[in-house]
């Protein structure tokens, strides 16, 4: 409820915020100064004035969401982005929506993701292992129940397209979505960017694919974008599939996962340990034997090796068990990255 009444809020305009909080002082004074209706009243008429806003609220978003005729799916702030400013420049903004479910889902528990104590199991995950913003946090729970809510929410006669590329975290967000779908008779369309990148670019000799979406210019979606043989009509079988794999998906208790072989493989959390160790005396012997290197530049040197996108976040969270396992020694405090050194203990 919290959560929803400060949504409510946050899209007032100031001059309604203001005139909404006039009416309401007016009011007290008169109760107050018993001129007015009892307190009972006044109470009954701030929850009416509450319930009259809440059903604006989703009269416009129904508004809104009525002048679209494709809903877009992406996984990330980045993604969301390239892909508004590509429809913008497309022209196509005012017919096309985008659901944006932003998460990283190749990090933390995915068991029963679709459900409210899947989510609220993977914020206990999250908020006592990875460093996360802590208004993130706040609302981690409600934002997601609202990214599957929109979700069912789609209009039935909307084509549905799904970003997704080659890596863990786009692929689990592909299965989860699908089996949240799973009742939805609309057309789905899935856009793999690896392939269409392939498609479209020559790739260097030495210059690796985009790991995610986000990591694609907005000019090179534009052309993927407007070539419509980049994408593929799911069957409903090929939806059914999907939806199992999910469920076998959302059972499993590992919190890492990589993309192998054309499949999410489950693997250790201290997976990439050894590399980060690497990286620490790789650096160690550059900085001309220093004692101390700066984490940001090790965290930053191993996500920019590796072919997989787990997010900094999460090597950050094995760099401060390798500190408090013994293996790394810590000058700093560990509250950003930017804020403490490490090195070989």
């Amino acid at each position: 409820m919290f959560n929803e009444l400060k949504d409510m809020i946050n899209h007032l305009e100031d001059t309604e915020l203001k005139s909404l909080l006039l009416q309401i002082f007016l009011r007290m004074q008169t109760v107050g100064e018993g001129k007015g209706n009892s307190e009972q009243q006044f109470f009954l008429d701030l929850k009416n004035t509450y319930n009259d806003l809440l059903a604006t609220k989703n009269n416009q978003a129904s508004s809104k969401q009525a002048q679209y005729h494709t809903t877009n799916i992406v996984f990330s702030d980045s993604a969301a982005c390239s892909l508004e400013i590509t429809l913008i420049k497309s022209d196509l903004n005012q017919q096309e929506n985008i659901i944006n479910v932003s998460d990283l889902f190749s990090i933390g528990p995915l068991w029963n993701l679709h459900t409210p104590e899947g989510i609220n199991h993977r914020y206990n995950w999250l908020r006592t292992h990875i460093n996360i913003d802590e208004k993130q946090l706040l609302t981690y729970e409600y934002n997601f129940e609202q990214y599957l809510l929109s979700l069912k929410q789609i209009p039935n006669d909307h084509k549905i397209i799904i970003w997704i590329g080659e890596n863990a975290h786009e692929q689990a967000a592909l299965r989860l979505i699908l089996y949240v779908l799973k009742e939805k008779t609309n057309e789905i369309m899935l856009i793999n960017i690896n392939e269409a990148y392939k498609m479209h670019f020559d790739l260097a000799e030495m210059e690796p694919p985009p790991r995610h979406m986000g990591e694609i210019s907005t000019k090179q979606l534009k052309q993927i974008y407007e070539n419509k043989g980049n994408g593929h009509v799911l069957t409903q079988l090929e939806r059914k599939v999907f939806e199992q794999q999910w469920l076998q998906l959302c059972q499993q208790k590992d919190v890492l996962r990589i993309w192998e072989n054309n499949e999410i493989v489950n693997v250790p959390e201290n997976y990439y340990d050894g590399y980060i160790i690497d990286k620490v005396k790789e650096s160690h012997e550059k900085n001309n034997h220093k004692d101390f290197i700066k984490s940001a530049r090790i965290i930053g040197g191993v996500m920019g090796h590796l072919n997989q996108y787990i997010g900094a976040q999460f090597i950050e969270y094995r760099v401060i068990r390798l500190i408090m396992n013994g293996v790394l020694d810590m000058e700093g405090v560990p509250t950003a990255m930017r804020h403490y050194s490490i090195k070989i203990k």
